[in-house]
C-alpha cells in the first residue's frame, strides 16, 4: 500500500475561493472590508516568511491587511499600548501577534491584551474555553485547518480513534477539544500522547488517525503506525541541508518515505497542514468582521 497523499495546498485554495466570496458579499451588503493587522517583532527570519505568505494571503481573497514591525527591544508596555490602539481600532476585525516573541515580552499577557471577539488566532483564554464547551468562536487556525482536511479528504473522524502527540496550547489540546465535540466534523475519540507518554508506540498504532503536532524530525516512524492509518503532520522543522540554496530544508515529525507504505493517507511536509493554517486564518477574520457588523447593525 502506498498512501494517499492529502493536498493541503489544493484544499487550502478551496477555502481560500470561498473566503473570496465571503469578503465580496461582505463588501457589497455592509460595505465593509475585513481587515487583519499582524504585530511582527524583530525580524526573525522564519517569523518574517510566515508574515509575508499572510500578507499575500490577504491580498488574494481581498482582505485589509497591515503589518507592525515594533523592533526587537521593544518594551512589555509599548506592546499593550500596541494591542490598546489596534483593539480600538475599526479597520481591522482581526488581530495576530506573530510568535515566538522576544524574551523580554510577557507572551501570556499580550495574547491576553487582545479582544476577543478580534482574536485572529483564536488563542485567547476566552475563545479558548468557548471552543472547550463547544460553543461557537474563533478556533485555533492550526487544528481548524487539521479538521479541514480530514473533511475536505473525505477521512471523517467520527467514531474514529484521532491520536495526537503532542499537548501544546497551540495545536494539541485544541484540536483535541475540538475532535472531541458532539458536533458534525467531530465526534471522535481522542488520545494525546506527550513526553510523560509510556508505551507511546503501543498507542499510536491503535490509532485509525494519526497527527503528530510534537516538533521532533522523523519522530514518527513506519513502527509507530499500523496499516491502513491516515496521518496528519503538523511539524514543520527547518534542518540543515547543504544542498539547497538556502542551506536548509523544511521537514515534519514523520518519517515520511516509510510511513506513507503503510498509511491509507498522509499529509506531505511542505504543502500539507501549513497553507490550511493561513487559510483558516482568513476565516476566524471574516467571521469576526462579520458579527462585528451585525453587532453594529443590531445597534442603529
Amino acid at each position: 500500500m502506498t498512501a494517499a497523499i492529502i493536498d493541503g495546498s489544493r484544499i487550502a485554495g478551496e477555502v481560500r475561493a470561498e473566503v473570496k466570496a465571503q469578503v465580496e458579499e461582505l463588501r457589497a451588503e455592509h460595505g465593509l472590508v475585513p481587515g487583519l493587522a499582524v504585530v511582527l517583532v524583530g525580524d526573525n527570519p522564519a517569523s518574517a516568511a510566515y508574515v509575508r505568505g499572510k500578507e499575500r494571503a490577504c491580498k488574494e481573497v481581498g482582505i485589509y491587511t497591515e503589518t507592525l514591525r515594533p523592533p526587537q527591544d521593544v518594551t512589555q508596555r509599548e506592546m499593550l499600548s500596541t494591542i490598546k490602539e489596534l483593539n480600538g481600532d475599526p479597520r481591522f476585525h482581526g488581530i495576530l501577534v506573530q510568535l515566538p516573541l522576544p524574551p523580554q515580552l510577557d507572551e501570556r499577557e499580550i495574547l491576553e491584551a487582545i479582544a476577543p471577539e478580534k482574536d485572529a488566532d483564536g488563542l485567547h483564554p476566552y475563545n479558548m474555553g468557548k471552543l472547550l464547551k463547544g460553543e461557537a468562536g474563533p478556533v485555533p487556525a492550526t487544528p481548524a485547518g487539521v479538521q479541514q482536511l480530514l473533511i475536505r479528504s473525505g477521512y471523517s473522524v467520527e467514531g474514529k480513534h484521532v491520536v495526537i502527540c503532542g499537548r501544546s496550547n497551540l495545536v494539541g489540546k485544541p484540536l483535541a477539544a475540538l475532535l472531541v465535540q458532539k458536533q458534525p466534523g467531530a465526534n471522535a475519540t481522542v488520545t494525546v500522547c506527550h513526553t510523560g507518554t509510556q508505551r507511546l508506540a503501543e498507542i499510536t498504532r491503535r490509532a485509525d488517525i494519526l497527527v503528530s503536532a510534537a516538533g521532533s524530525p522523523d519522530s514518527i516512524t513506519a513502527d509507530m503506525v499500523s496499516e491502513g492509518t491516515v496521518v496528519v503532520d503538523v511539524g514543520m522543522i527547518r534542518v540543515p541541508d547543504a544542498s539547497t540554496k538556502t542551506g536548509y530544508r523544511l521537514t515534519g515529525d514523520v518519517d515520511f518515505d516509510a510511513v506513507k507504505e503503510k498509511a491509507a493517507a498522509i499529509t506531505p511536509v511542505p504543502g500539507g497542514v501549513g497553507p490550511m493554517t493561513v487559510a483558516m486564518l482568513l476565516v476566524n477574520t471574516v467571521r469576526a468582521a462579520r458579527s462585528q457588523a451585525l453587532r453594529q447593525a443590531h445597534r442603529v
